[in-house]
């Protein structure tokens, strides 16, 4: 050591003992080691204590509660509460999770809902689909099921079922008095009435409009007649009221078995239907069996195809006008006078003359559907041809008789005349006497009101059927046309000449022209001449031809 000035004072020397200084430093080491080891030991176990409790173990517990949820029953299980102290990423996974399965159950029960409402809409769908909404019976729909499950048993169990066919008579009498109401009303009632007079298991149903149809399942052709016979009774005997007016309606049933032999639904029905015509031609209120092969069966059957061909026909507009020339054989009139005639175009481009569907027509009332054709169709090939319109002194368009009495076919041909423009003094609208007649009323009216818009009339066939002269007073008739069935023979047969010349003059002093019919030659021609007939028509005058072609 020195002192400021430099003088030095003492020395000092410390000496240390390496292995004694390495034994204390090792031992110490040792002793450091131990003990932070034990701490971080001590301090993981706590350290993993606390992570457990405060995670894992909530961790655990919701995949355990996850584990165990039912889905198909969310609302049953909850997941628990993982904290209640402190709001942590757990706690709110748990609240999300429940929220979720809140959710799920609120659309499971909507979805549940949806489900029911659907199939309640389904059955309701169903049950509308299958039955008619008026008289709460099964449909035509519902009852061809039905049929069709009939008709397998009977190809396979050869058992024994019956289709009865129900067609009210008079029914239209009470929908045209009392409207449509009542009617639906009779139906209703005439539903009851059927129900409670067949077995439990029958099927009935309402086949449309005043239709109805009945299968007897296990029955046989004497059972069901009886019971067919019990409901013609019971429908005859009933009394309608309504508005204080009393009406009775009656039922023609027809019966058709089901056999091996019908393949369709549609085969019962049409055979039913065949045997339902019968019995209205037999006299209405009575029951005809359909029996295979029998002649008028047959008749009828090929008059229903026939319906079919009409139909088809209109919907594909597939008649066709043709016309042939009346001619004046008094003068030497010039101007075109023609009878619009009918006829089928078939699919092959053939023809089919009227005389052969026009019965089917008229016997299943389709005639009207037909004249409203020819009549619109006709007027608007004048509209569209006016030079044709022109040329035109009278054209005579035929009318059934069903079309004189048929609601609203009146004003439907003064909307023609008005939409096309046709001068109605141009159009001769010809009935035949036996219809006249038998509907003089609606005749006379229906002349009455064409003939002040201008049309004129023309009385066919006179000289058959009912004819008398004394109806001439009342149908403001103008033209009479004799009947082709005197005037073919006129030149040989003198009471067919007598026939002709009497017809003609009790015409003349009525102030109504003639025209003869089925004027073949000119003999005939000229013996009509010296009758003095005013016009004649016929193959020897013209034949028919396409209306463009006259």
């Amino acid at each position: 050591m020195h002192l400021k000035s430099g003088k030095k004072v003492g020395q000092l020397t410390i000496h240390i003992d390496p292995a004694l200084a390495s034994e204390s430093f090792i031992g110490r080491s040792l002793l450091v080691a131990t003990s932070g080891l034990g701490r971080n030991i001590l301090l993981s176990f706590i350290l993993i204590f606390v992570f457990y409790y405060t995670m894992t173990r909530k961790i655990v517990g919701l995949s355990t509660a996850l584990q165990e949820l039912d889905l198909n029953n969310p609302s049953k299980n909850r997941i628990p509460d993982v904290g209640h102290k402190k709001q942590n990423e757990l706690v709110e996974l748990g609240h999300n999770i429940n929220r979720m399965l809140d959710i799920i159950s609120s659309d499971i029960k909507l979805l549940e809902q949806r489900e029911q409402e659907l199939c309640a809409s389904q059955d309701e769908l169903t049950y509308q689909a299958n039955h008619d909404p008026l008289s709460g019976l099964i449909n035509r729909r519902g009852f061809g099921r039905h049929l069709r499950q009939a008709m397998e048993s009977v190809q396979c169990e050869q058992a024994k079922h019956v289709f009865c066919y129900l067609d009210l008579d008079q029914f239209k009498i009470i929908n045209d008095t009392c409207g449509h109401i009542a009617g639906d009303e009779l139906l209703r009632q005439l539903g009851h009435l059927l129900k409670n007079n067949i077995r439990s298991h029958d099927v009935l149903a309402r086949l449309g409009g005043d239709e109805f149809g009945i299968l007897m399942e296990h029955c046989n052709i004497d059972h069901a007649s009886q019971v067919a016979q019990n409901l013609i009774d019971k429908i005859g005997a009933y009394r309608f009221i309504w508005n204080d007016q009393l009406f009775t309606v009656g039922v023609s049933i027809g019966i058709a078995p089901l056999t091996e032999k019908t393949q369709t639904a549609s085969d019962i029905l049409r055979n039913a239907d065949i045997a339902c015509y019968a019995a209205k031609n037999a006299g209405r209120s009575c029951l005809r069996v359909y029996e295979e092969g029998v002649s008028d069966f047959e008749l009828i059957h090929g008059d229903m195809e026939w319906t079919t061909k009409i139909n088809q026909a209109l919907e594909e507009n597939r008649f066709c006008l043709y016309g042939q020339e009346i001619k004046s054989i008094q003068s030497d009139e010039t101007e075109l006078h023609y009878e619009v005639l009918l006829r089928m175009q078939n699919a092959d481009g053939s023809l089919t003359a009227p005389g052969l569907f026009l019965p089917a027509a008229e016997r299943f009332h389709l005639i009207t559907k037909i004249d409203r054709w020819v009549i619109e169709t006709h007027f608007r090939y004048l509209f569209e041809h006016p030079e044709h319109l022109q040329r035109l002194s009278l054209c005579t368009i035929n009318l059934s008789g069903p079309s004189l009495t048929t609601p609203g076919f009146q004003q439907k041909v003064v909307d023609y005349l008005e939409q096309y423009q046709i001068p109605a003094k141009k159009i001769c609208f010809e009935i035949t006497e036996t219809a006249a007649i038998s509907n003089l009323s609606d005749a006379t009216s229906f002349i009455e009101t064409l003939r002040n818009k201008g049309c004129r009339f023309a009385l066919d066939d006179f000289g058959t059927g009912l004819s008398s002269f004394a109806y001439l007073k009342y149908l403001p008739v103008d033209f009479l046309k004799i009947d082709g069935v005197f005037v073919k023979e006129i030149v040989n047969d003198p009471i067919d000449y007598a026939m002709v010349k009497s017809i003609n003059e009790i015409g003349h002093v009525m102030g109504k022209k003639t025209i003869a019919e089925f004027v073949e030659n000119d003999d005939i021609e000229e013996k009509l001449r010296s009758i003095g007939v005013d016009y004649s028509q016929g193959y020897g005058v013209a034949k028919p031809c396409p209306i463009h072609e006259l």
